[in-house]
């Protein structure tokens, strides 16, 4: 019996998990090469979610690597699967998300029942299908976080004959199969057969096996409706026969499947397999196919803005969304957290996590005490994972004042402000700077996608063209003095009401003349806080209307 996917990496002093989790793997003394699986259906818009599975094998294969291993990163698509329900939303291959009033929502409805492989690309791209369609986005993903991986169509293994050994000997072995998967599943009887032939009439996957003969290698078959959810997808009627090529086995036996045909020797899940599809699997892998089941591991989910991610909601984040707004080794550093514990990926707090992995990498340097022994040997251990090479001479400007730098579209101003700022330092190499800069306009497309308080254009340049009575322009000189003293935002937005109220201002007027001065408006972000980040001496010249 293989470990227990909840307990597979727990207990261990390692500092990084994927240690914890290698240690499982090298303990079976695994042939070269180590096969890391992951698997996913495409069935629509491939989401972070779905890069779970990719990052938690990644960096056990990377653990592994580091070992002197040879490891392969296999994920399979899934895609031999039936479409089941029309998604809400799809993408096409330059991740624009559309709803289906932007593509031939009725050629889909008409195709459900069939592989993903064998419908149309709803784009009519250069695809060929709408599995590969999906598959094509999930690859592109990975290249775009410099992940290395072999993706697998089991459409292929099915046409090129690689499942048909698996399925012959789950066929011969029917009864048992009956018997191991009836302990998991209530609609197993006396009739079940683990084999969904494709109707040669209709092209859908039906369950309908009226008579299987093996010496033939054929499965005989009525194409009857199937229950998909909460509705029926109905069959032809039509009357045939299909070889083992034509028709696949059902999930829980084609996972497993899976294993043997590659060779896996560890595959993470999430959740909703722990609980029901593995144990089931480990199961039929020993007791139906003979095979040792592959190390497992269990990773939590994680929601997105505290909702769960769905791509047949549409409550989805792409990578490639993510990468608009931070940095590939930021997102990386998102999947060396504990994958055990649950994790909100919010778009709107996204500065926090970019505050947590600048810490990771000062640690990492030196620069930054650790808290405790734990979070340096981390930083240590998974910091070059992380990154595609660990410089020391990399300069990261703290996000949030990025933020505020690309609130003037000037990248000459930008950076000298950053340099003034101490943010940039003057020995800072040309390729260091460049990278630097680039985290400003990551910061001004998150402004601009959660409209937050740096969603406004700074006037810079110039000073709006305003004028203020001596009573309005002598407070503004007051609260310059104060900022000019060194305080922080909290205490300026205090002395912001402190300041009115001495010169019997009407607080709100006292906040418009402020929005003015910086923004040529009458509102903006919250005053104080957000003086607080800006460069002081800017602060305190516009305060006085000199520039």
């Amino acid at each position: 019996m293989a470990e227990d996917p909840y307990e597979v990496g727990r207990g261990s002093d390692r500092a990084f998990w994927a240690d914890s989790v290698a240690d499982a793997v090298e303990a079976r003394d695994p042939d070269d090469p180590i096969v890391v699986k992951g698997g996913v259906s495409p069935s629509g818009v491939p989401h972070i979610g779905h890069f779970n599975e990719i990052m938690r094998g990644y960096y056990v294969a990377q653990s592994l690597r580091d070992r002197g291993y040879e490891v392969r990163q296999a994920f399979t698509a899934d895609d031999k699967d039936r479409l089941r329900a029309v998604p809400r939303q799809l993408a096409d291959l330059d991740w624009n998300v559309v709803g289906l009033g932007e593509v031939d929502a009725g050629a889909l409805g008409r195709n459900l029942g069939k592989p993903y492989t064998d419908i149309p690309d709803p784009f009519d791209c250069d695809c060929g299908s709408y599995g590969a369609h999906f598959t094509n986005l999930l690859k592109k993903s990975a290249e775009l976080v410099g992940i290395d991986i072999d993706f697998v169509s089991n459409t292929e293994l099915y046409a090129d004959g690689e499942f048909e050994a698996v399925t012959r000997r789950v066929l011969e072995r029917a009864d048992r199969a009956r018997e191991v998967l009836a302990q998991y599943q209530n609609k197993v009887d006396d009739d079940y057969v683990p084999f969904l032939p494709q109707c040669e009439e209709c092209g859908k996957l039906t369950e309908g096996v009226t008579d299987v003969d093996l010496d033939a290698g054929e499965v005989h078959y009525v194409c009857e409706d199937v229950e998909a959810g909460d509705q029926t997808i109905e069959g032809c009627g039509h009357e045939g026969v299909a070889t083992l090529r034509e028709g696949k086995l059902p999930w829980r036996f084609e996972w497993p499947g899976q294993w043997e045909i590659l060779g896996v020797d560890f595959e993470p899940f999430g959740k909703d397999h722990a609980e029901g599809s593995w144990p089931s699997g480990e199961d039929i892998a020993e007791n139906v196919l003979d095979i040792e089941p592959p190390v497992p591991m269990v990773y939590e989910w994680f929601t997105l803005e505290g909702e769960p991610l769905s791509s047949s909601s549409g409550n989805v984040v792409t990578v490639d969304e993510v990468l608009d707004i931070l940095e590939p080794e930021v997102l990386r550093y998102f999947f060396v957290k504990n994958p055990r514990k649950q994790r909100d990926f919010s778009i709107t707090d996204v500065d926090r996590l970019v505050d947590e992995f600048d810490r990771f990498e000062g640690v990492y340097f030196g620069d930054i005490e650790p808290r405790d022994e734990a979070e340096r040997e981390l930083a240590e251990r998974a910091y070059p994972v992380v990154v595609d090479e660990p410089r020391e001479e990399r300069v990261r400007i703290p996000y949030t004042f990025a933020a505020v730098l690309g609130m003037t579209e000037d990248p000459e101003i930008r950076e000298q402000i950053a340099r003034k700022e101490g943010h940039i330092p003057e020995d800072a190499p040309e390729w260091a700077v460049e990278d630097a800069l680039a985290r400003v306009e990551r910061a001004q497309h998150w402004a601009r996608r959660t409209g937050n308080e740096f969603d406004y254009e700074l006037k810079r340049a110039e000073m709006p063209d305003v004028e203020f009575d001596p009573e309005m322009e002598a407070a503004l000189d007051e609260l310059a003095d104060f900022v000019e003293a060194g305080h922080d935002g909290e205490a300026i937005q205090s002395e912001i009401y402190e300041t009115a109220k001495r010169n019997d201002i009407d607080t709100s007027e006292f906040f418009a003349a402020g929005y003015r001065l910086l923004f040529d408006d009458t509102e903006g972000p919250q005053l104080g806080p957000f003086m607080g980040k800006l460069d002081r001496d800017f602060v305190v010249r516009r305060l006085r209307r000199d520039a």
